[in-house]
């Protein structure tokens, strides 16, 4: 067995492969975790459409006494153009034990932890109770068509007997009431890209016209400044809110909890909540955002249609004919709805004993901290591997403290997360890898 690297540093190396995504150009990062995997005896599959772009399936045999476990994760990162970063974004820098850079905690960081979490137990001497099988994909910030997704389509029997999954979108301590909280994801928000179309008179712009395509659409985008979406308490937001609620003292912040479960009382118990109410916020509504404008072709000639898209997020339960139908009721019959391009719907929630083993690994490593369930407010790979009959939760356990809430520099500068997080979270996985039973 040769020596591994710390997690700090295989981190910074991961960081210094740029796989900005678009173009993604994630080869040679997914390269040097196969050559990692490779040296230490783990049979390892490429496989992808690009080959600028694969994925990486590696398999760690157990001892046969319990189902395949998956660990998956992505090695693209989104862009850092027009960011002010402190230390360069791809230097991969260790700066007062923080490893600074674009991917630190999205995701490559996480990579780091389950990779070295699972070959742990080659340094021991000892196999883990069943198989152990590491996806390292492309394209996950891009929807993950070129990687969880090419892999389910065309690679199904890589997953053959695989029940659970661990990967990204839970775990990171989170303080409500000065009280520690590490939220498990156990289901998903999914995208349902929306665009409105806007008709009305065109002509010379010289001529003066009311109520064109272009007023339609400033009268759309008043409208979703102005609306808040109707309340929705999914089964996974309800199982959070409780979580918060019994782990909190009785006190303003407990009855809070409370009214934020009654519907009639939500918005308004949002609104007096501080940055935890615009948390939950997006946990309680579906939302959207409009993100790009297509129309006009001469500064002269008066539109006559106008697209707008719109990023629209789901809650677990919720169709797209509904969808079109609440976000009608904003916009109004001036503006024209199709779904563009839509996530898959996750099954509904289930925690059961593996997600009772994952809180258990907690309370031990942080007697303080208090494991609850979470609904994530965006969506991960976790939806493509959904489709194998594959429950994914989010389990990349990071002991931040309350005063430096690193999961906010996501896709923002400086990214970075401390190298004490790296390694509360490689030995909570290995702990979780070693008491999976099915």
């Amino acid at each position: 067995m040769i020596p591994l690297p710390s997690v700090a540093e295989l981190t910074q190396e991961l960081i210094r492969f740029d796989t900005t995504n678009p173009p993604g150009n994630e080869a040679a990062c997914v390269k040097r975790l196969e050559q990692l995997l490779r040296d230490a005896g783990v049979d390892t599959v490429l496989a992808g459409g690009k080959p600028e772009r694969p994925n990486l399936v590696a398999r760690l045999a157990g001892e046969g006494q319990a189902p395949p476990l998956l660990l998956q994760g992505h090695v693209d990162v989104v862009t850092t153009a027009g960011q002010a970063w402190t230390h360069p974004p791809f230097a991969g820098e260790l700066v007062d034990r923080h490893v600074w850079g674009r991917g630190a905690i999205d995701m490559k960081g996480g990579l780091a932890m389950m990779t070295l979490a699972a070959l742990q137990f080659l340094v021991e001497g000892r196999r883990p109770p069943g198989d152990v099988v590491i996806a390292i994909m492309a394209d996950e910030e891009a929807g993950g068509f070129h990687g969880a997704g090419w892999l389910v389509a065309n690679r199904p029997e890589l997953f053959g007997g695989i029940q659970h999954a661990l990967g990204e979108g839970g775990g990171f301590a989170w303080y409500v009431g000065g009280r520690r909280f590490y939220p498990l994801m156990v289901a998903e928000k999914r995208f349902c890209q929306t665009r409105a179309t806007f008709h009305g008179a065109g002509g010379h712009g010289s001529r003066p016209i009311r109520g064109g395509a272009m007023a339609k659409l400033g009268r759309a985008l008043g409208a979703l400044e102005r609306h808040r979406m109707p309340v929705h308490i999914s089964g996974a937001t309800r199982l959070m809110l409780e979580g918060l609620r019994d782990g909190l003292a009785a006190g303003e912040q407990h009855e809070q909890m409370v009214l934020l479960l009654d519907p009639a009382e939500t918005d308004a118990t949002l609104d007096r909540l501080d940055h935890v109410g615009g948390l939950l916020d997006p946990l309680l509504h579906n939302n959207v955002n409009a993100t790009m404008v297509k129309g006009g072709l001469k500064i002269n000639v008066i539109p006559t249609e106008i697209e707008l898209d719109l990023d629209c997020r789901l809650l677990p339960g919720v169709t797209s004919e509904a969808w079109l139908t609440e976000l009608g009721s904003v916009l109004g019959e001036f503006a024209e709805l199709a779904v563009v391009g839509e996530g898959n719907a996750m099954p509904e929630v289930e925690l059961g004993a593996f997600f009772d083993t994952l809180c258990d690994v907690l309370r031990e490593a942080d007697a303080e901290g208090t494991p609850i369930p979470c609904l994530m407010g965006a969506s991960t790979d976790a939806c493509h591997f959904a489709k194998l009959g594959i429950r994914t939760y989010g389990f990349l356990p990071h002991n931040f403290t309350e005063r430096a809430p690193y999961e906010r520099t996501m896709h923002d500068a400086d990214e970075r997360v401390p190298v004490s997080a790296l390694e509360f979270g490689t030995a909570a996985i290995h702990r979780a890898i070693e008491r999976y039973r099915g």
